[in-house]
């Protein structure tokens, strides 16, 4: 293993099943789990979009780092992140020297299909939810690209992705 990299960490769009994807691997690889959006939830006491909306999406993304950084220090973790952790220079950079990366995506049409139940939880989507999906998917398609590996979800069970991930994570340590 190379010597930083001691956790594994799954990244992508909101709707590529990161947080289910990452139970499964964490059982899977009998290891300590956590979200950086379910932790920060934990720290507010309220959901992320009424963070966003009484603080804004800077102030978030500045939580999210500091979030990130105290997952890092931790001895050895799953981490599953928010799709939008990847925006920052900073955030990709830290993620590449301590965690092998796993970047989860999936075709626009199913992350829409899979956002469809959740759009009113998740303060980026408001509007047009498939203008919004394909918008921010062409946003950030490039801030994925540093990822160590990158799985395809559409069309696949949650337990075949978890397996491909485990399998790779083995390979690495």
């Amino acid at each position: 293993m190379q010597h930083n990299k001691r956790h594994l960490a799954l990244i992508g769009m909101m709707g590529t099943g990161k947080t289910t994807v990452g139970r499964a691997v964490s059982e899977l690889l009998d290891m300590t789990w956590r979200d950086t959006d379910q932790e920060l939830v934990a720290k507010w006491g309220c959901s992320v979009a009424e963070f966003f909306a009484r603080y804004g999406e800077e102030r978030f993304r500045e939580e999210e780092t500091a979030m990130l950084r105290a997952c890092l220090e931790e001895q050895r973790l799953l981490l599953t992140t928010g799709g939008g952790i990847v925006l920052r220079e900073q955030n990709r950079q830290l993620l590449s020297q301590w965690a092998y990366v796993v970047h989860l995506d999936a075709e626009p049409h199913e992350i829409i299909e899979r956002l469809r139940r959740t759009e009113e939880e998740r303060p980026l989507l408001r509007g047009d939810l498939s203008a919004r999906v394909h918008a921010i998917y062409q946003a950030r398609r490039d801030f994925y690209r540093f990822a160590d590996l990158r799985v395809d979800t559409t069309g696949r069970a949650i337990s075949d992705i978890a397996e491909e991930i485990a399998r790779a994570w083995r390979e690495h340590v």
